[in-house]
């Protein structure tokens, strides 16, 4: 165990891989302010803080189950000349199960009354249901990636404790922000669209690299918060004015 502390290979990997899950983990946090915001305000901040605990579990308990993840990957039946394993089955429908939901918080965003108000419309078991489907294939995709990157079970744990705690200090101000600022919540459900149109094409084995969505997401996130600083100036000027 010392000698895996001394070794500047072993840090740097942790560090490597924590960056990595924290960036997987955004997705996450979305989805969970999203969910959350349904609920009643007084169990918004426990079904997020269950909903991070239930994905730090997983994802552990799949660590610690390698042979069976590695077994996830093997073919299950072929359709069409495509071999389908497990993987592909669960990141298909959770693919489909993103899109299905950023879809239809889009249509209530735009089509739904302006006056109504989406706080109390779901319960906390139906939130908590919806985050746990969601967690088991973030939590494959997650496990998949380190698995690949680190070969010491020890630092592959760390990294995700370490990642989570990130996100669980994260997921209040994120979810605050994405719920006070409504251009900035259907960015967050673009990028839940994308993350699913990922998911799906993974799962009929046309791998989309993540790195070109990152980017997507990140060059209109700085365009929006561009317009949320230029909105700012105009609202100081026109009080200054009057």
């Amino acid at each position: 165990m010392i000698e895996l502390l001394s070794s500047p290979e072993v840090w740097i990997s942790l560090a490597t891989l924590t960056a990595l899950e924290v960036v997987l983990g955004i997705d996450n946090i979305i989805f969970l302010s999203i969910v959350s915001a349904r609920l009643p305000l007084h169990q918004q901040r426990l079904a997020r803080q269950l909903g991070l605990g239930l994905a730090l579990g997983g994802r552990l308990v799949l660590l610690l189950s390698i042979s069976w993840i590695v077994g996830l990957t093997a073919p299950l039946f072929s359709l069409l000349d495509h071999e389908v394993s497990w993987r592909d089955l669960v990141l298909l429908l959770g693919g489909l199960f993103l899109i299905v939901k950023g879809t239809l918080e889009m249509h209530h965003m735009l089509e739904g009354s302006h006056a109504e108000s989406v706080v109390g419309t779901t319960t906390l078991a139906a939130a908590i249901g919806q985050i746990v489907v969601l967690d088991v294939v973030f939590s494959l995709d997650s496990v998949i990636t380190a698995v690949g990157m680190v070969d010491d079970i020890p630092v592959m744990i760390a990294a995700v404790v370490i990642a989570m705690i990130v996100m669980l200090v994260a997921s209040e101000p994120v979810s605050a922000f994405v719920q006070a600022h409504p251009t900035v919540k259907m960015l967050a459900l673009s990028f839940l669209l994308l993350v699913g149109t990922a998911l799906v094409a993974d799962g009929l084995h046309f791998h989309v690299p993540r790195g070109y969505l990152y980017f997507a997401v990140a060059f209109s996130a700085g365009v929006e918060a561009l317009n949320l600083w230029a909105a700012k100036v105009r609202k100081r000027r026109s009080g200054l004015a009057h």
